[in-house]
């Protein structure tokens, strides 16, 4: 037991000499027990929320998700707005293949905070359940729901106090992007029936969560190809993670839209059917048959 506990102290020895030394001390950053906790806790909420709403009238949360989404949506703007503006326009960074710069560097720095700002948006939309629950709408509270806004903290924690940088830059500036238009819809939602005809586009929301995944999975497989300098047992982690979204995803649209679209497909056949029968019959009356 003695050599254990030894073995697993010489590792986190060794994980935190290779640690990000610029965000040791940020809030939240110093040890994962307070976000691993919070997240612990959320599954808990998970489990007991339901049952404690169970016997109780849903809240009337409109403008509280209302400001919460609209908040998001601007959090969201601004964090692709900062990735794009530190990689992409920026002359020193290679977009497609680009290690962590660990240095003091201003725009390596504000690439760091803005990847913590994208691990703490993270713990903020742990309140999407929550208000979920409230309002009694367990229906929404999914595996693939409970999953991803668990995971995304635990895994964000650990991108961001040893990659935060280089090319973990694209998950997080692509999921902004598509945040900023998820948050949008939920805002307009949240106006009342008289705003549904123009959510038409809320099946494409998904459709674009999938080409995120797809998107995001090709420039890792690009980043092991090139040999970057990033960390290779963080890809490889990114590309599972990656795998289990793209399963969880399709099968979510598939039961979502896929059934209706068969639906529909079925009621146009049946009205067609019908038109052709109607006018069978009109040719039939037409020449005198019965």
């Amino acid at each position: 037991m003695v050599g254990v506990v030894e073995y697993i102290k010489s590792k986190v020895a060794w994980a935190e000499s290779v640690a990000d030394p610029r965000t040791k001390d940020w809030f939240l950053m110093d040890s994962p027990v307070p976000s691993y906790s919070l997240v612990m806790l959320y599954l808990m909420v998970v489990w007991w929320g339901p049952r404690y709403m169970a016997d109780r009238k849903p809240f009337d949360l409109k403008y509280i998700m209302m400001a919460y989404n609209l908040a998001l949506v601007v959090l969201s703007a601004y964090m692709f707005k900062e990735f794009f503006v530190t990689t992409i326009l920026n002359p020193n960074f290679n977009s497609v293949c680009q290690a962590v710069d660990y240095s003091e560097d201003p725009m390596a720095l504000r690439l760091a905070a803005v990847c913590w700002w994208f691990f703490f948006s993270k713990v903020i939309e742990l309140l999407d359940t929550v208000i979920f629950i409230l309002r009694k709408k367990n229906s929404q509270i999914t595996f693939l729901h409970v999953y991803h806004h668990s995971t995304m903290v635990l895994l964000w924690w650990i991108g961001v106090r040893w990659v935060a940088g280089g090319n973990s830059y694209s998950s997080g500036m692509v999921n902004c992007l598509i945040h900023t238009l998820m948050y949008s819809y939920y805002f307009l939602s949240a106006l009342g029936p008289s705003v549904q005809p123009f959510l038409w586009w809320k099946k494409y929301l998904t459709s674009l969560q999938l080409l995120q995944f797809f998107g995001i999975m090709i420039h890792s497989f690009v980043t092991l190809y090139l040999d970057c300098g990033f960390p290779d047992p963080y890809v490889y982690a990114l590309i599972g993670y990656l795998i289990s979204h793209i399963i969880l995803f399709s099968n979510f649209y598939r039961k979502s839209y896929g059934n209706k679209d068969k639906k529909k497909k079925s009621g146009d056949a049946t009205s067609e059917q019908e038109q052709a029968g109607g006018r069978r019959y009109n040719l039939r009356q037409r020449s005198g048959k019965n």
